[in-house]
C-alpha cells in the first residue's frame, strides 16, 4: 500500500482541542502568538498566575513543529555545554545549561500535574555513535556532562546493542533524565490545562499585524483585533507575521513510521522503549511509540520535485534495513515533514519586539524540553516584568545572513547524502 503522506502523530492523537476563531475586538493582559509548546506553556502558566490571556493560532493547536516533533525530550541543547558556555559567556551559559538540564522534569511534571495522556516515557535518550569519530565526541560529550554532574552514561558497543537491538553502533551515551511522548497529543494537553485555568486559544486566527500604540500592543486578525499590555510571539519556525524571516535558517525534518511490528519484532527493537539519534553529519533518529510503529527520521524535506522524495523514501527503506536487517516484513504506513528554526550558533533566542513585547524562537531542533521551559519563563517575565527569571538575556533582533541560501544547502546536502546512503 502506499505510504499516507500525513503524520503519525496527527492520525492517532487521542484527543482533539476545537476552538472558533477570533471574531470581535478584546482586551487582556497578555496575548500569545501561536500554540505549539511555548505559547501554549505561557498560556497556562500566565493564567494560572491570574493573567487574563489570548492565544492566537494561525491554524490549529499544534499545528507547526509540536505536532511534528520526533517526540524526544531531552535534557540540554545539541551543542555541548562547554561551547554553550563559551558562546554566551560563563555566566550566562552556565544559566542555560543549568535550566535546560531541569527542562525534562518540567515536561514531566506537568504531564503528571495535567494528567495528560501523550505517551510519556522516561527510560531514557540514546545518543548513538556510528563510527569511531562518532564515539571520540561522545566521550568528550560525557567528560563535560560528568563536570556537572549530570547522571550520563557511555554505554559499550555490546550493551547498545541489548538496548537498540542494532549492531550498527560503536557505543552511546544514556542520558535517564530524558524520555519519549507522543508530541501532538502532549500539546494538546497544553492546550486543555490552559484552557481549564482560564486562558482563551483562537485557532484558525492568523496574526496579520501587530504594532504598539504608546500604551497597548494591538494585534489585528481577519475577523477581529486584540489589544494587550503583554505579547508573547512564540511561533518559532513557522511565523506567519515574518513569512520572509531572517532571524534564524528554517530546516526541514522528514520522518517514516512503518505499522505496528510484530510481537516477536518489538521484542528485539528498543525493548526499552528510548528514544534514539546518532552522530552522523546528516543526524538521523529511530524510536518506537507506544502501538509498536518504529520511526525514521533523518534531515530532509518532502516538498519539492518527486525525485527527492523518493530518494527519503528510499533512504529510509535502506536506514531500517541496515539498523534492523531481521526485520525483513514491515510496511511504512506514515510520512510528514516539519520546520525546524536553526540559528547560526545553534541556540535558542528571546529577542525584543518592542515595549513590554518578547519573541522566542531558535530551538534548533530540541523543541519540547527548551521549548516548554522558554513558555513558562516568559509567562513569568510578563507576569512580574523581571527579566532575570529568564533563562537567557532579551536580545535585539539580529538579521542573520544567507539563510535561504543555507537552507537550500541543508537541504541538497540531506538529499544526496540519502541518496548516497541507497547507493552504496
Amino acid at each position: 500500500m502506499p505510504i499516507t503522506n500525513h503524520s503519525l502523530w496527527r492520525a492517532n492523537a487521542n484527543d482533539s482541542f476545537v476552538t472558533s476563531p477570533l471574531n470581535g475586538d478584546l482586551h487582556s493582559d497578555l496575548v500569545i502568538i501561536g500554540a505549539g509548546y511555548s505559547g501554549l506553556c505561557a498560556a497556562l502558566q500566565a493564567a494560572q498566575q491570574g493573567m487574563s490571556v489570548q492565544v492566537l493560532e494561525a491554524h490549529t493547536v499544534g499545528h507547526g513543529g509540536s505536532g511534528r516533533n520526533v517526540g524526544l525530550v531531552n535534557a540540554g541543547l545539541w551543542t555541548p555545554p562547554d561551547e554553550v558556555e563559551r558562546t554566551l559567556g560563563q555566566v550566562a551559559g552556565k544559566k542555560l545549561n543549568h535550566a535546560l538540564a531541569a527542562a525534562p522534569d518540567l515536561v514531566f511534571s506537568l504531564i503528571q500535574q495535567h494528567q495528560i495522556e501523550c505517551e510519556p516515557l522516561r527510560h531514557g535518550t540514546l545518543h548513538c555513535a556510528t563510527n569511531s569519530a562518532g564515539l571520540r565526541q561522545l566521550k568528550q560529550r560525557l567528560a563535560q556532562q560528568v563536570q556537572r554532574n549530570a547522571p550520563i552514561t557511555l554505554l559499550g558497543a555490546s550493551n547498545t546493542e541489548q538496548r537498540t537491538g542494532s549492531h550498527q553502533f560503536l557505543g552511546a551515551l544514556l542520558d535517564p533524565r530524558a524520555g519519549t511522548v507522543q508530541p501532538l497529543s502532549y500539546a494538546l494537553g497544553l492546550a486543555h490545562a490552559a484552557a481549564k485555568a482560564g486562558a482563551v486559544i483562537h485557532t484558525q486566527s492568523p496574526a496579520l499585524t501587530h504594532q504598539h500604540n504608546g500604551t497597548h500592543w494591538l494585534v489585528k486578525t481577519a475577523h477581529g483585533s486584540i489589544t494587550a499590555d503583554k505579547l508573547i510571539h512564540a511561533t518559532n519556525a513557522y511565523d506567519t507575521l515574518s513569512p520572509h524571516n531572517t532571524a534564524f535558517t528554517s530546516v526541514d525534518y522528514v520522518q517514516f513510521a512503518t505499522r505496528p511490528l510484530t510481537h516477536k519484532q518489538r521484542a528485539t527493537v528498543l525493548p526499552n522503549g528510548e528514544g534514539c539519534w546518532d552522530t552522523n553529519q546528516v543526524m538521523s533518529s529511530f524510536r518506537m511509540d507506544e502501538s509498536g510503529r518504529l520511526i525514521i527520521g533523518g534531515v530532509g524535506s518532502l516538498n519539492g520535485n518527486g525525485k527527492a522524495k523518493h530518494t527519503h523514501i528510499n533512504w529510509a527503506h535502506r536506514k531500517l534495513k541496515t539498523l534492523f536487517p531481521h526485520i525483513t516484513q514491515y510496511e511504512f504506513e506514515y510520512m510528514w515533514d516539519g520546520h525546524i528554526a536553526m540559528t547560526s550558533d545553534h541556540l535558542p533566542k528571546i529577542t525584543r519586539l518592542g515595549t513590554n513585547s518578547i519573541r522566542l524562537y531558535g530551538y534548533s531542533g530540541r523543541g519540547i524540553g527548551p521549548g516548554t521551559l522558554f513558555g513558562k519563563a516568559a509567562a513569568d517575565w510578563a507576569f512580574s516584568g523581571d527579566e532575570d527569571q529568564l533563562p537567557v538575556a532579551i536580545t535585539n533582533p539580529k538579521p542573520e545572513t544567507y539563510t535561504n541560501f543555507k537552507a537550500s544547502y541543508f537541504d541538497m546536502g540531506a538529499t544526496l547524502s540519502h541518496w548516497l546512503s541507497c547507493r552504496f
